[in-house]
């Protein structure tokens, strides 16, 4: 949606080619995942070089961003189906504890780094309001929305307040999303920065409330 809204000019022709390029991509990604990721899984096992597979894996995942980036797409949803297509190997839980660290290390901490220094502290107090008002909204929508999904899955009212506790935090992807949005001039720096503060203040909030709902869950449960 971002990369259709963001189109250099509103004419069809632009907004067309947009999805196709976008089609052909999830296209090329099934392709990829179901014969190619498999073949370079294997061809990895036969190169001598230590820790072959979570290379090959690095590799890939580089790859599909690459090409998502081209097809006009966040490099976020090639890392993410990269990671999908090597999760269906057998070598995915040796690739997963090789480049957890990696992430943790070197890739996590510099999103994070990007967020904050695209921030701007000086016009929040125009839009304090707007901050409150979304902060709330965060909260009541994930609490109830999950809370009333898990209900309607079956679980007891109490275990539903946990689950829609658990899901008020709201992390990587929706800063992914508003870093894409903010660079490609969809908002202002200073809603960008509102919206960062509100999201770090519901990761805050939750896990009072999933404290409180898991409080209640057990002593319904012992009742």
């Amino acid at each position: 949606m971002i990369a259709l809204t963001s189109s250099k000019s509103g004419s069809n022709s632009n907004v067309g080619m947009a999805i196709f390029y976008q089609v052909l991509f999830f296209i090329g990604v099934y392709v990829i995942g179901k014969w190619v990721v498999p073949m370079l899984m294997r061809l990895s096992d036969q190169l001598f070089i230590t820790a072959s597979r979570p290379v090959m894996s690095i590799i890939i995942c580089l790859g599909l961003a690459w090409l998502a980036d081209v097809a006009g797409l966040s490099g976020a949803i090639g890392a993410f189906f990269a990671g999908v297509a090597v999760s269906l190997t057998d070598e995915d839980d040796e690739i997963n504890e090789s480049i957890e660290p990696i992430g943790y290390a070197i890739f996590i901490p510099v999103f994070f780094v990007s967020v904050g220094l695209s921030m701007n502290f000086d016009g929040l107090q125009t839009v304090l309001g707007l901050i409150v008002v979304l902060t709330i909204l965060a909260t009541i929508t994930k609490l109830f929305g999950c809370g009333l999904g898990a209900r309607m899955s079956g679980f007891d009212l109490t275990s539903s307040g946990v689950i829609g506790a658990g899901m008020i935090s709201r992390g990587e992807m929706a800063l992914i999303t508003l870093q894409i949005g903010y660079g490609e001039h969809l908002m202002s720096e200073t809603y960008y920065s509102a919206i960062v503060l509100v999201i770090v203040l519901v990761t805050l909030i939750a896990p009072f409330i999933l404290k409180d709902a898991i409080k209640k869950n057990k002593a319904a449960t012992h009742a």
